[in-house]
């Protein structure tokens, strides 16, 4: 069975971790999600991406500790860098990504869904923290980084250093997690959320490319962000889903964008 599953269903590109029991990652499923990414990215049938975990007790654990206990300095080193690489992508892939976090989302799990754009949790779900203080290293997949820019540096630095665990609520109340639906019908509810994001419902092409403003243009000074900013405006100028949105307007009509 493959380490990462991709369905696409109704243009939303479902990618599922899949590692029993805690869908741990190795540089072979890393690869694979890479991959997976990529295909995504490539796909004009694509319009959002959305990851889970196989089954309904971890979204993703991290990485595989056993393994890194086998494997030298310098494999750690590139396995680091490397899965640095494949987040990097999925940060800056011009498609909306969301993590539905449908269990404990820990360690580099936690790094994973932070390089998504919006985050799900269930409703008792499990604990989402970086608890990596605890083997006495730090979180080396983006966590330091993402964390202290969505929480803020010293509350980051605090959850860090203590290795705390929350729950999905007190994600929630961080900012960390976007909503909290409950668990019934948990699925339905993940998928009825992104199929908001798909063609005819919305301009899925603006979508990306908000997302890129976004987030490069977070990293920029205002000025080089704002340059930006026009770049991609021009794009969605020049798109058929910006004429169809804009003639739905003046005619007063529903628009039916079509991504692109």
């Amino acid at each position: 069975m493959a380490l990462v599953e991709v369905q696409n269903d109704g243009g939303i590109a479902i990618l599922t971790l899949n590692n029993a029991p805690a869908n741990t990652y190795s540089l072979e499923m890393m690869k694979a999600l890479d991959e997976a990414v990529l295909g995504a990215r490539f796909d004009d049938s694509v319009h959002v991406i959305l990851i889970r975990g196989a089954g309904d007790k971890f979204f993703c654990a991290g990485a595989d500790i056993a393994m890194l206990g086998d494997v030298t300095p310098n494999f750690k080193y590139n396995f680091c860098l490397h899965a640095n690489e494949t987040l990097l992508r999925l940060e800056q892939t011009p498609k909306l990504v969301i993590a539905a976090l449908n269990g404990h989302t820990v360690g580099g799990g936690l790094e994973v869904a932070m390089a998504a754009d919006i985050r799900i949790g269930r409703e008792n779900g499990g604990k989402i923290g970086l608890p990596e203080v605890h083997l006495g290293v730090l979180p080396g997949t983006g966590g330091t980084q993402r964390l202290a820019r969505m929480v803020g540096k010293a509350k980051a630095i605090e959850l860090m250093a203590l290795g705390t665990n929350m729950s999905m609520d007190e994600g929630h109340a961080l900012g960390l997690v976007n909503h909290v639906f409950s668990t019934e019908n948990w699925w339905e509810q993940v998928l009825d959320y992104t199929r908001q994001f798909v063609p005819p419902n919305k301009a899925s092409f603006a979508v990306g490319r908000i997302k890129r403003s976004v987030q490069a243009g977070a990293e920029m000074t205002l000025e080089a962000g704002l340059a930006l900013e026009r770049e991609l405006q021009q794009q969605l100028f020049l798109s058929e889903d910006a004429a169809e949105g804009i003639n739905a307007y003046n005619e007063k009509r529903k628009a039916e964008f079509k991504g692109q």
